[in-house]
């Protein structure tokens, strides 16, 4: 970090200044995610949107400032080590020096950065997480929520999950649609000047247009599996006839 303590301070403050040191210009959402004390929150967001970056400087800010516990998973190793090496660019850019291997990071002040493929057998044995995040949520089992959830207990900490649609299903899918509380962010790619227009209708073109409007426009579509389609199942259940018993 910088040796400027006043420099530090604002950066413990303010996690959008603190992105700033680590060469992000945080759209306004992300700011809103950085800056929220929601507990909960769920990113529905596009591919290339930038969610993933908002949670690694999330992830980054905890382990600094909090000497948290910072537990990442999705659905593979691979993908979990992704964040691990978007977290490690804005390390070296604050000029941190500090031991590492390819899944963990640590931190002098006992800050810890763990990675890992969400399944229920992997993460049970942690406890004490200061912010989980779970990526590509729509497509973990949701056995892993019920894994998850402990670690936070003790510390009040905060659960972030992210993802684009995966069909009708699901925790982030029931989430999402609940009336619990959760902090919702949407951002479709229409919110993402970055993307143009020429690569999305390239995407168009080689995705199709169901897969397109999942993972670029943000809708729940029914599985391509399903005998039924949800909304013909919903229409089937009505609450004007009342039971003959109970």
């Amino acid at each position: 970090m910088q040796a400027n303590p006043y420099a530090q301070l604002a950066h413990a403050l303010d996690p959008v200044k603190f992105a700033e040191a680590c060469g992000i210009t945080c759209d306004s959402w992300q700011a809103d995610l950085l800056r929220s004390a929601a507990k909960r929150a769920l990113l529905l967001c596009s591919r290339q949107s930038g969610k993933s970056t908002a949670c690694a400087l999330a992830g980054l800010h905890t382990a600094l400032f909090a000497a948290g516990l910072v537990v990442i998973v999705s659905p593979s190793q691979r993908q979990s080590g992704e964040m691990i090496r978007t977290i490690r660019g804005f390390i070296g850019h604050l000029g941190l020096k500090l031991g590492e291997t390819a899944l963990k990071i640590e931190f002098d002040n006992g800050g810890r950065i763990v990675a890992l493929p969400g399944s229920e057998k992997t993460v049970r044995g942690l406890s004490a997480a200061s912010l989980v995040i779970i990526d590509e949520a729509s497509r973990v089992a949701d056995e892993l929520l019920v894994a998850t959830r402990p670690m936070l207990a003790t510390t009040n900490g905060r659960l972030i999950a992210l993802s684009t649609p995966a069909g009708r299903r699901g925790f982030f899918y029931e989430a999402w649609h609940s009336d619990s509380d959760w902090l919702r962010i949407r951002v479709s790619v229409s919110q993402c000047p970055r993307i143009s227009k020429e690569f999305l209708a390239d995407e168009l073109k080689t995705l199709g247009p169901m897969r397109f409007s999942e993972e670029y426009q943000l809708e729940f579509r029914d599985d391509t599996e399903s005998v039924f389609l949800g909304d013909l199942i919903d229409r089937a259940f009505t609450a004007e006839v009342q039971p003959l018993w109970i």
